[in-house]
């Protein structure tokens, strides 16, 4: 059997007026020989299906053998933006086969405050559609995409000291 997309839209999935969960995932990260969980650590999903060492990227200092944070962002980033795109390109009855959303994400110190950012761009190819096409398509996908919410207006998180 194909793999099919996912059964969303955006005509429905939404009930209240308060955030509803469609999906949660968790996933723990440990530090390994450097107690620090971006130099040496692993990461696990919930599900066991997300398995892998995390490491410094050399240009930042580390080995550069494992996968780093920004790289996990990135796939995450484009993954979802691919999906919100792919989406609207449906419901304007486009074929969406030939998209391809590259995401780059750049690692670098605040000037505000010293401390760090990411900045992210998106660049998307979709072969043989028309620019007047696609902008419009492109905006209602930016309006989605939960990755781009996230990215301007900030995601709700709290931290927790587990007992």
């Amino acid at each position: 059997m194909p793999i099919q997309p996912p059964d969303l839209s955006t005509e429905k999935d939404f009930d209240g007026e308060s955030f509803t969960p469609l999906y949660t995932t968790r996933v723990t990260v440990t530090g390994g020989a450097a107690a620090h969980g971006r130099a040496s650590g692993r990461a696990r999903s919930d599900d066991g299906v997300l398995d892998l060492d995390l490491r410094t990227p050399a240009e930042l200092g580390g080995d550069g053998r494992g996968t780093n944070p920004e790289q996990l962002f990135a796939a995450g980033f484009a993954a979802c933006f691919h999906g919100a795109l792919s989406l609207v390109a449906r419901q304007a009855a486009l074929d969406p086969t030939a998209i391809s959303v590259e995401a780059t994400v750049a690692f670098g110190r605040d000037p505000d405050d010293g401390g760090y950012l990411l900045q992210v761009d998106l660049m998307v190819r979709w072969p043989n559609i028309a620019r007047e096409v696609a902008t419009p398509l492109l905006t209602q996908a930016d309006s989605l995409c939960p990755y781009v919410k996230m990215t301007w207006q900030g995601t709700p998180t709290t931290i927790t000291l587990a007992s």
